[in-house]
């Protein structure tokens, strides 16, 4: 069977690549560390390859915004062959500064042309960086094929600036479609995003930026609770939750990871 290819962008601050370069393989992907100034030399070749990540990191170390700068760097040479990569059903997944990047693009909560960018990724309400472990839940009217058959999940997140915000002024409908969109939700408010949101996906859900760290569990020893998840009484006395055994399959970040390259196999 051959496996698909994907495309690591790494450079300009980036620093998860290595970690986002390891899970995808492990995930049955083919993955390539790219940097930034590769493609954009020559953006057509990210036709080369079935799926582009925009890891974690500090990119251009959240100046002026998170994202931003990386983002108009990419804007002038390569948003159009996004558009076109998207369109023809590729994936793209930006996770934590990925995530700011795909926004700061404009191509979340929609990838189509042009777009009205009608969300942003802002500072804390704490004020505070976070980096904690915290359950998901799935939305249930969402066909994304990147979380088939997972309803809650356990990931870190590690962010400054992840709470999902909207313009006051957002109209009914363009705030219906904003939850619309939004597959991954915090079991509780850890940062004040609105409605809980912790990822978005496009129109066609074969793009998708989220705050929490798939590439950080993709195997159960990562977790900081994984001895204890497998003595439910200790569990309880600590206060954690027993769905993180590893007698509950295969590890949260991975089953997304595999989700994405069952979609373009």
């Amino acid at each position: 069977m051959i496996k698909p290819k994907a495309f690591v962008l790494y450079g300009d601050g980036i620093n998860c690549d290595a970690e986002t370069v390891w899970a995808l393989n492990l995930a049955g992907f083919v993955p390539t560390k790219v940097h930034t100034s590769e493609i954009l030399e020559t953006p057509r070749k990210l036709m080369t390859a079935q799926m582009l990540a925009l890891p974690g990191g500090f990119s251009f170390g959240d100046e002026i915004a998170s994202g931003k700068i990386l983002a108009l760097k990419l804007k002038e040479k390569l948003k159009d062959v996004l558009y076109d990569y998207i369109e023809r059903g590729n994936l793209v997944m930006g996770i934590c500064n990925g995530f700011q990047v795909l926004v700061q693009l404009g191509l979340l909560p929609s990838s189509k042309p042009n777009a009205i960018r009608s969300v942003s990724l802002c500072h804390n309400t704490s004020g505070k960086f976070i980096n904690k472990w915290v359950e998901l839940e799935i939305s249930p009217f969402s066909s994304s094929m990147y979380f088939e058959g997972l309803t809650t999940i356990h990931l870190p997140i590690r962010h400054g600036e992840g709470r999902l915000a909207i313009p006051d002024d957002s109209s009914d409908t363009v705030v219906e479609q904003i939850k619309k969109r939004a597959i991954l939700r915090y079991a509780e408010d850890v940062n004040g995003s609105f409605d809980r949101i912790a990822a978005l996906t496009n129109e066609k859900g074969n793009v998708l930026g989220l705050m929490p760290h798939p590439e950080a569990f993709v195997r159960w020893s990562q977790h900081p609770a994984w001895t204890l998840s497998k003595y439910p009484t200790r569990s309880e006395k600590a206060g954690l939750k027993v769905t993180v055994s590893p007698a509950f399959g295969i590890p949260h970040g991975l089953s997304i990871l595999m989700n994405a390259a069952k979609a373009v196999r």
